[in-house]
């Protein structure tokens, strides 16, 4: 049996995997004021109470996986960086086994959520497949024949920072033009609130009373009445989306690309024009090497499936090592 915890900034919620279900989810409050001993205190007792509230003894549980923000050293369960809390080279699965004394797997929350799909939802009719999920900025996790793939250290498939635009928006990373200043929900809300400061009478305001009502949903319930300003929006911001994804196909030629985060609740709303617009821009033609875009399917638990699926993972090839 394994435990799985999604280890947020304000919250870290967890469950037990069994036969391909979550059950027994529970949750905890997290807090950057906390040290990494406390967080990791916190999470073995988490784990416990997962377990408990599954049915389950937790001598019965053979690890805890765990998907984390930040830059994460996989092979070592250790938390690189995670800005949020201002971590560096914290020992995360050290820590939990110290306090839960079961082995513990750590991966970054975007692989996580990755490899969650892929074995769990709607990745997992493919070999090969990308998640991208659109929120406050644009996160990404690849599996290639079946496998995460991390790049060296783990420190690999930051989409999000792939500069598209030179001397662009400034990025919470310091550096100008990253896709995630232009293709997150984010940037779909900056967007709106400039098409409708252009644009008094246009129906944006309709759905949204104040600039401070503006969400992701907005232009699309506006583009819905037929709104001109809505539509330019989201054609902007299809496009930039759309060519970030055409970049990912053409360097890895997944079988899929998969959409998650909130957007991924707008459905063919959302896919048909970005299919529209990547199709016909691939290198490689669908006719050749089939590809589609599809929306995820697991919503906030793909977190916590790819955190088990790490850890059954691993478990199985330290076995398989001992051999």
């Amino acid at each position: 049996m394994i435990v799985a915890i999604d280890l947020g900034g304000m919250s870290a919620k967890a469950a037990c995997l069994s036969d391909g279900k979550l059950l027994g989810k529970t949750r905890v409050q997290t807090s950057a004021s906390n040290s990494a001993e406390e967080t990791a205190f916190a999470l073995s007792r988490l784990a416990m109470r997962a377990a408990e509230s599954a049915g389950v003894s937790f001598e019965d549980v053979t690890a805890i996986g765990i998907g984390a923000p930040g830059v994460i050293d996989s092979a070592n369960g250790v938390v690189v960086s995670w800005s949020n809390y201002g971590w560096k080279d914290i020992p995360l699965a050290a820590l939990i086994e110290k306090y839960s004394g079961k082995k513990t797997y750590v991966l970054n929350d975007a692989n996580s959520a990755a490899l969650g799909e892929a074995k769990y939802g709607a990745g997992k009719r493919f070999k090969n497949c990308a998640l991208i999920t659109i929120g406050t900025g644009v996160g990404a996790g690849i599996v290639i024949e079946g496998k995460l793939f991390e790049g060296y250290r783990g420190a690999g498939t930051e989409f999000g920072h792939t500069v598209i635009r030179q001397d662009g928006e400034l990025c919470t990373c310091g550096r100008r033009g990253c896709f995630e200043c232009y293709a997150s929900a984010t940037a779909l809300i900056r967007l709106t609130k400039e098409e409708m400061q252009r644009n008094r009478e246009s129906l944006l305001w309709k759905h949204a009373i104040s600039l401070e009502d503006v969400d992701g949903r907005t232009a699309f319930r506006a583009a819905e009445d037929d709104d001109a300003g809505a539509k330019r929006v989201l054609a902007d911001f299809i496009s930039v989306l759309g060519e970030g994804i055409v970049n990912l196909v053409n360097l890895f030629r997944p079988q899929a690309v998969l959409i998650g985060g909130g957007m991924s609740a707008e459905g063919e709303k959302l896919l048909q024009p970005l299919r529209a617009y990547v199709l016909p821009r691939l290198y490689v033609s669908a006719s050749y090497a089939p590809f589609e875009l599809v929306c995820a399917a697991l919503g906030n638990d793909a977190g916590l499936y790819g955190a088990a699926a790490n850890a059954l993972g691993r478990q199985r090839s330290v076995k398989k090592g001992a051999k």
